[in-house]
C-alpha cells in the first residue's frame, strides 16, 4: 500500500479518513438523540398520555345534619380524576351556607386528634380524592336561622386550580349513616 497525498484546498485544510470519521460521529450523536426523542414522544402520544387535561367528576356528595342548634357541620365529596394531569381542589362554595373551608383531621398519636385548615387538596391523575370525617372534609357554617332536615338537598360548587368548577348537590344525612 502506498501513501497517497491528500487532496488539499487553497486554505491548507485537507480531508483525511480521520476527519471524515470524526465528522460522521459528531453528526450521528445528535441525529440518534433526535430519533430516540421522537420515538418516545410518538409512544407517549399513542398511549393517550399527551395533552390529556384533568377530567373531574364529583360523586357521593353528602353533608351531616347539624346537632341541635349547632351552626357548623361537615360536607363530603369524592372527586375522581380520569384525566392525564393532576389538579387541585382549592375551594368549595354554596349559596345555601355562610362559609365553607377545606379542613384536614390528623391523629397526634396516643389518642389525640387535631384539625387544621387546608389551602388545597391534590386530585392526582387517574385517582380519586375521597373525603371522610377522619381525613379531609369541608367545614360548613350555616346561615343564621337555617334549619335542615334529613334528605334536604344543598347545592355546592367545587373550584379547582386548573379545571372548570363542578356543581354538586349534597344530601343532608345523619352522621354515621
Amino acid at each position: 500500500m502506498t501513501d497517497r497525498p491528500s487532496p488539499r484546498s487553497s486554505t491548507g485544510w485537507h480531508l483525511t479518513r480521520e476527519r471524515l470519521r470524526d465528522g460522521l460521529y459528531a453528526g450521528l450523536v445528535p441525529w440518534t438523540a433526535c430519533v430516540l426523542a421522537l420515538a418516545g414522544l410518538t409512544q407517549w402520544v399513542g398511549a393517550g398520555q399527551a395533552g390529556r387535561p384533568p377530567a373531574l367528576e364529583v360523586s357521593d356528595p353528602h353533608i351531616f345534619l347539624p346537632y341541635s342548634d349547632n351552626t357548623e357541620t361537615a360536607a363530603f365529596f369524592t372527586v375522581t380524576n380520569a384525566g392525564g394531569a393532576d389538579d387541585e381542589l382549592v375551594s368549595v362554595t354554596s349559596p345555601a351556607i355562610a362559609k365553607a373551608m377545606l379542613s384536614r383531621h390528623r391523629s397526634n398519636g396516643g389518642g389525640g386528634d387535631s384539625m387544621g385548615m387546608a389551602d388545597s387538596a391534590a386530585v392526582p391523575a387517574g385517582a380519586a380524592l375521597t373525603m371522610s370525617p377522619f381525613g379531609l372534609d369541608v367545614m360548613v357554617t350555616l346561615r343564621k336561622g337555617t334549619r335542615w332536615s334529613e334528605g334536604d338537598a344543598v347545592p355546592f360548587v367545587l373550584h379547582f386550580r386548573h379545571s372548570d368548577s363542578v356543581r354538586a348537590v349534597a344530601t343532608v344525612v345523619r352522621p354515621g349513616s
